[in-house]
């Protein structure tokens, strides 16, 4: 079971609640998300485009621009490279479509999963070089292609890099940390430690975005600003898909971005909206997480990512819903993959010593390696643990990993790297490659020198506000509205309720996957509760707890107010509108007995 935390910081909640006409609940639960002071507050309720960051700020961009408009002028032929993920090909459309606006002569190539790798390799600069191909601009990746750029660079090439991920780096002997930067013509990325951008946390799409900023800097014609407002909602897709934090700049690209799509002019994003039933929908970030993106993703993984780009590129109707639904077929298939892969994994654990392990490194040498990064986060999920997992490749062994928040995945990966053929990212997620003999001397190491505590792999849920159901009223659910959108860094706010007595339930759901019951609280006021968890979990806990008899008599609906069922809870209200009719209903997060 999780560790319950509540949150306990302190601010005068009444008074920021009058100033900015909120409820106090709403004033604590800013607060615990570290937003302090009346200016942070009213950007993070009211943020606008115009608080985002100055794009000249980063490092690079200038330099960038002033290459891209020399060649531009020349007539060069420019290639874009980007990457086989949401935020490869969304980075990727957005240089593409803005440099062609500026007149440019420009095309892009997205690396195959498995033919080419991930971002640069000699075979892709070589098919450049042989295409004419005057200028490389990368996006989403490059930062650690040292090697690679050399090589464009020894054929004559120009090369721009534009990325977010971490700077690799090494060692001096007396122990000082040196940047491995690559000597490409230009080199753009937050993350190097000589920018001076306020913040390093956006995704490959945003830098390229602001690199187009600058590149349109001083042109305010309405085509260029609806250029710009379009490719936004690009921007805001890869920050969800990327999983980022949204917070600071890419909560207010996202806020904005999310409407962007709903009235954008693409083809592609219109189709992809209309195959998965969300046209006319108000769209959140859940909807890019979990709907849209993947099917970006799944095409990167079973397929080639060319095609996501197609998608996007396309203005004709019919070919973008052909496009789109084919996306979404390949996502079905990608789950039931995962499924299996997933399943498979669980097993070996459970039956081996690896149940033992602090940092989890699985061998699944049959697994589609698309899938080894999906698998790993679900792993991590359930065990709360770092994850790798690892798959055979035409070329060795290839893996994905995700981590915990104590734990740096990429700073612990490069304390063995002589492990590898490849390696890269960032605290939160990673992949490698390494020869079939070293994996299990890179289990062993990781685990030997991982410093995770017991309690560093203990799940925890912080409260926002341990709050009575009985104050949700459907004013109060409408106002945390303007917390959103909410996500990594900004998670769903959730509260607590002692001793809720449950008397009745019903499983729902075309697989049977969804829990509803009536509950009643220590004051009589009842109420609908919604869980869409585990529910084998969920009813293990009760048969422990109650007895078999009494989660049977639950779902018989035979308590009444004689419930025996009675626990602490958390969750979060929701609004349940049905033919234009709103009924308060709650969700549950997770259940306890303990005191």
């Amino acid at each position: 079971m999780a560790k319950w935390m509540v949150s306990a910081k302190k601010a005068d909640f009444n008074g920021i609640a009058a100033r900015f006409q909120i409820d106090p609940v709403i004033a604590r639960i800013i607060r615990n998300r570290e937003i302090i002071g009346e200016d942070a507050i009213d950007q993070f309720l009211h943020g606008r485009l115009s608080d985002l960051h100055d794009p000249f700020l980063l490092k690079g961009t200038e330099r960038a621009v002033e290459i891209l408009h020399e060649k531009t002028a020349q007539g060069k032929q420019i290639r874009i490279i980007g990457d086989y993920d949401i935020d490869g090909i969304c980075s990727t459309y957005i240089l593409l479509a803005g440099l062609r606006h500026y007149g440019a002569v420009a095309d892009a190539v997205i690396p195959h999963r498995i033919h080419d790798g991930y971002g640069l390799n000699d075979h892709l600069i070589k098919e450049a070089w042989e295409a004419g191909t005057d200028t490389i601009v990368t996006c989403d990746n490059g930062i650690a292609a040292k090697e690679q750029i050399a090589y464009a660079k020894s054929l004559g090439m120009t090369v721009i890099v534009t990325d977010h991920h971490e700077v690799p780096y090494e060692f001096s002997e007396d122990g000082e940390r040196i940047e491995c930067l690559p000597e490409a013509d230009a080199v753009i990325d937050p993350k190097q430690a000589a920018c001076d951008y306020p913040f390093d946390g956006i995704c490959g799409a945003v830098v390229a975005y602001k690199l187009l900023q600058v590149l349109f800097a001083g042109d305010d014609t309405p085509a260029v600003r609806e250029l710009l407002q379009e490719l936004l909602a690009f921007a805001a897709f890869a920050t969800v898909g990327d999983v980022m934090e949204l917070v600071d700049e890419n909560r207010i690209l996202v806020r904005y971005g999310l409407r962007q799509i709903t009235r954008s002019r693409n083809c592609g994003l219109q189709a992809l909206l209309s195959v998965n039933g969300l046209q006319d929908k108000k769209l959140s970030a859940y909807h890019i997480g979990f709907v849209l993106g993947p099917c970006l993703n799944a095409t990167g993984r079973l397929d080639t990512a060319a095609r996501a780009l197609q998608l996007f590129q396309t203005e004709d109707q019919a070919a973008a819903v052909m496009i789109a639904g084919e996306l979404k077929e390949l996502n079905d298939n990608r789950k039931d993959m995962t499924l299996q892969g997933t399943k498979q994994a669980i097993e070996m654990i459970e039956n081996s010593s690896l149940k033992d392990d602090k940092v989890l490194v699985i061998y699944l040498p049959d697994c589609h390696e698309s899938l080894a990064g999906i698998i790993a986060g679900r792993i991590r999920e359930r065990y709360h643990k770092p994850t790798f997992v690892l798959t055979l490749s035409e070329e060795g062994v290839k893996g994905s990993g995700r981590s915990v928040d104590a734990y740096h995945m990429y700073e612990k990966m490069s304390e063995c790297k002589e492990l590898y053929t490849k390696y890269g990212g960032h605290k939160l997620a990673a992949g490698v490659s390494m020869p079939e003999s070293s994996i299990e001397r890179f289990r062993v190491f990781l685990n030997a020198h991982c410093g995770l505590t017991k309690e560093d792999l203990e799940e925890k849920i912080h409260i926002d506000v341990p709050m009575p159901m009985a104050y949700v009223t459907a004013e109060f659910v409408r106002q945390l509205a303007v917390l959103e959108p909410f996500g990594n860094g900004n998670l769903k706010p959730v509260f607590a309720q002692r001793n809720l007595r449950f008397l009745n339930g019903r499983i729902l759901g075309r697989n049977g996957n969804v829990g509803k019951y009536r509950v009643e609280d220590e004051t009589g006021r009842q109420y609908d509760l919604m869980y869409f968890g585990d529910l084998e979990t969920w009813h293990e806990f009760l048969t422990e707890n109650f007895g078999r008899e009494a989660c049977e008599r639950l779902y018989q609906g035979s308590y009444g107010t004689n419930a025996v069922i009675c626990i602490h809870v958390i969750y979060y209200p929701d609004l349940d509108v049905y033919q234009g009719r709103e009924r308060l209903q709650m969700i549950m997060q997770d259940y306890t007995c303990r005191q």
